[in-house]
């Protein structure tokens, strides 16, 4: 049996062993914040959800992975009858929907397409290639995710390796990007398998990886321009096209490392900014969008949150720069959701809408498709807002205040430390593990944070720890106790405040 098969094979069996992975504690449930309200399709139309974006007038366009577009309207909570029409069909597979001057951007398997309904009729009639440069042979993998535009009104687009590890036509395994006037610019190599792309608070370009030949895990990576992202098999393009582009071919990785030797290595090489521990946290990462600035979603603004396909959940994930590399920690964040999430969508108004399918890789929520959207309703979980590294230790600030004598107890703390084999085949097991001594938690005069001392730091694990015992002044248990930070860097002492 070959790794993907074997992969496929094991989902049944994985999802079984963590079924208890991001649920939350008995006497603190999801629904007492978030609200998941079913946008219920009518009877004939299937919504494998692949893309969303909402247009000038508020209204929802839905792409799917039968290649049709549907508008939406009506689909507040409170409707009873959303309005589905369909708007556009005849794409192939789109995952990606940008809304810009009057067009509606849909990224498909072999394009970037702009789309508008010319004479108001409520249907899609005028089609227009932005640009097809990049090459595609049908294989089921070469999956193209694009985002939205950027500040310059580029679309970035991740194209998949063919048949999940390979390289069969051009760019395959490549970030590029997509000019207004159409010019298609090589930005990053390495790319495996994506599942989204976004853009945190400050604009920078983040993509979802997940687990196959040279990702031990899945991950959420920062998309900088001229990097290297980890998985050379897209290489062939520097021998096809030009062995400038990008200044020319990495040195290459060597199979059996660890991330943090390589990074020694190849200078173009990027980390994975934070990695989702395989079986832990999830296994399908898919899309990206950003907590609002204004608190409309809860109390983590700027944060990221990432749609997990094969769990049906959304995770939050706090990222910070360290001596100018990302990383940070993912935590839980909702659960419960109908299928496998693929595409997110964050309203003005502060309502996350989300969608999906579980065709070829199945999901925990049970459905072959849903349309989803997230109400919170103003209260105040208790959870971990924050994890930053400190030179010795980690600083965890809260939603709330803390009880100090439970937030000050060693016994409320649990850490362990481990990491993936950087190699060219098949994911890998946790390895390396270390248990590193949590040697004091230090609650801060407001409450609202503890510093915890940690021998030691270790670059290149993912440190996870577990807090079952800290209390809310209040009483209450975190919602979700657990955080996994991707530790690439250590702090100098002099820049800590």
């Amino acid at each position: 049996m070959n790794p993907l098969m074997k992969h496929f094979a094991l989902i049944g069996l994985i999802l079984a062993a963590c079924g208890t992975a991001g649920q939350v504690h008995a006497d603190e449930k999801q629904s007492d914040y978030y609200s998941i309200h079913s946008i219920e399709p009518p009877q004939g139309v299937f919504p494998e959800v692949s893309g969303l974006e909402i247009g000038p007038d508020g209204e929802l366009y839905v792409a799917t992975r039968r290649g049709d577009i549907y508008m939406v309207t009506d689909y507040g909570p409170d409707s009873d009858a959303p309005n589905w029409k369909l708007w556009a069909q005849g794409l192939h597979e789109p995952l990606g929907l940008s809304w810009k001057n009057g067009w509606l951007y849909a990224t498909q398997r072999p394009e970037v397409t702009r789309i508008r309904d010319r004479d108001g009729d409520g249907l899609a009639d005028q089609f227009r290639t932005i640009s097809d440069r990049w090459g595609i042979n049908g294989d089921y993998h070469e999956y193209a995710f694009g985002s939205t535009h950027d500040d310059q009104d580029n679309i970035w687009v991740v194209l998949c390796l063919t048949g999940s590890g390979g390289y069969s036509s051009d760019f395959r395994g490549w970030a590029v990007k997509v000019t207004p006037d159409g010019k298609m610019i090589p930005v990053a190599s390495g790319i495996r398998s994506p599942g989204g792309i976004g853009f945190n608070a400050e604009g920078d370009v983040f993509y979802c990886d997940n687990q196959g030949p040279w990702n031990g895990s899945s991950s959420v990576k920062h998309l900088v321009p001229g990097s290297f992202q980890g998985n050379p098999s897209g290489w062939k393009a520097y021998d096809e096209l030009s062995e400038s582009l990008l200044g020319g071919r990495p040195v290459e990785p060597e199979s059996g490392s660890r991330i943090n030797t390589e990074r020694k290595r190849v200078a173009s090489y990027v980390p994975p900014a934070c990695i989702l521990p395989h079986g832990r946290v999830g296994q399908s990462p898919t899309g990206i969008v950003t907590f609002p600035a204004d608190g409309s979603f809860g109390p983590f603004e700027g944060q990221l949150m990432v749609g997990e396909q094969t769990f049906s959940e959304v995770q939050r994930v706090f990222l910070e720069k360290v001596n100018g590399v990302y990383q940070g920690a993912v935590f839980h964040f909702l659960g419960g959701f109908e299928s496998g999430n693929i595409a997110l969508k964050m309203s003005d108004d502060g309502v996350l809408i989300t969608g999906g399918s579980d065709r070829g890789w199945g999901a925990r929520g049970g459905q072959p498709f849903a349309l989803e959207s997230v109400h919170w309703n103003g209260k105040v979980p208790f959870e971990v807002r924050e994890m930053r590294v400190l030179p010795k230790g980690f600083e965890l600030t809260f939603t709330s205040k803390v009880d100090p004598e439970t937030a000050g107890s060693l016994d409320s703390y649990k850490m362990q430390a481990y990491t993936y084999i950087y190699q060219s085949s098949y994911g890998s097991p946790e390895v390396d593990r270390l248990q590193p001594e949590i040697t004091s938690a230090e609650v801060a005069k407001d409450g609202l944070s503890v510093r915890l001392t940690v021998e030691k730091l270790t670059p290149g694990h993912i440190h996870e720890l577990q807090m079952a015992g800290v209390r809310a002044a209040d009483g209450r248990e975190l919602l979700h106790d657990t955080g996994y930070y991707t530790l690439n860097e250590i702090p100098d002492a002099s820049a800590i405040r």
